[in-house]
């Protein structure tokens, strides 16, 4: 996979490597995690603070790709 990053006038490609089947696995179950706990919220089962907070552990727990970049 190829990210291109622009910088002001400048760009930059990185060559990133394939995620492998263990991290394929952790994105999925994060997501359907995240499905869930807002399924959750949305029902009114759990308050924004405890969503949040389950969301925090998800990210924690199974370390998505875009995690790097989340709160």
């Amino acid at each position: 996979m190829q990210v291109i990053e622009l910088n002001g006038k400048n760009i930059e490609i990185s060559n990133l490597s394939k995620p492998t089947n263990k991290e394929l696995q952790n994105e999925y179950n994060y997501i359907f995690a995240e499905e869930l706990t807002r399924k959750l919220f949305d029902k009114g089962f759990i308050t924004d603070e405890e969503y949040e907070k389950i969301m925090i552990k998800n990210r924690h727990e199974f370390k998505p790709f875009l995690s790097k970049i989340m709160p």
